[in-house]
């Protein structure tokens, strides 16, 4: 996880240059339980808002 101006993240593929991509929550709880459940396929429990990456700008069409 990592906290950002506005949201806390879920960070996936970390390596020595980065991450691949990063699954942004409104509420640090939100993403600490998502990490905790998540078995890393597909895309963690909600609420995340947004995913974010290298060629990667997802919008959750599920958020409201």
């Amino acid at each position: 996880m990592k906290q950002f101006n506005y949201t806390t993240a879920v960070v996936v593929g970390i390596d020595d240059l980065g991450y691949q991509r990063r699954y942004c929550y409104e509420h640090r709880a939100d993403a600490q339980a998502a990490l905790a459940a998540w078995n890393g396929c597909e895309h963690p429990s909600e609420p995340w808002i947004k995913c974010k990456g290298a060629g990667i700008d997802l919008l959750n069409p599920d958020f409201r």
